[in-house]
């Protein structure tokens, strides 16, 4: 059938090889949502110094939040040490999902990350999540 891979003879037809390529020139051009996942093409946390994240209050010990809208993940390991990290999984860039039992968790492949200093818990992902400075004060916790 055209449009389809040619099981028996591993080649793909002209029609499926011209939409496959369009499909990855227009993810590729304009950030892409797989499976819920929101891919961020930059790859980094892209908040800009100053940024307001979350209150001390609302980052739990052992635990952390996600913000979105800053694309930073603001962890708690031990009372009062604040960890910030890029909210990008390193293996294929969507956003992580959770923070919970003491990882950071994406949805889209499996992979987790220490709450302490993000390395990779297990994968896929191979490199550990980078890391946000944050300034932490009793106004709360903003990118550095």
């Amino acid at each position: 059938m055209e449009g389809r891979n040619d099981r028996a003879s591993g080649q793909l037809s002209r029609r499926g090889a011209v939409a496959g390529f369009g499909v990855v020139a227009v993810g590729g051009a304009a950030g892409l949502t797989l499976a819920g996942c929101q891919v961020d093409e930059a790859g980094g946390g892209g908040a800009e110094p100053g940024t307001e994240l979350a209150g001390v209050d609302d980052v739990p010990v052992g635990g952390g939040v996600i913000v979105e809208e800053a694309n930073v993940v603001v962890t708690q390991p031990a009372e009062g040490e604040f960890r910030g990290f890029t909210a990008t999984c390193t293996h294929q860039g969507c956003t992580v999902s959770e923070v919970a039992d003491g990882t950071i968790n994406c949805a889209c492949h499996g992979s987790r990350f220490a709450i302490e200093d993000a390395s990779v818990v297990s994968g896929p992902a191979e490199e550990p999540l980078s890391e946000v400075e944050l300034r932490v004060d009793v106004d709360g916790i903003a990118v550095a």
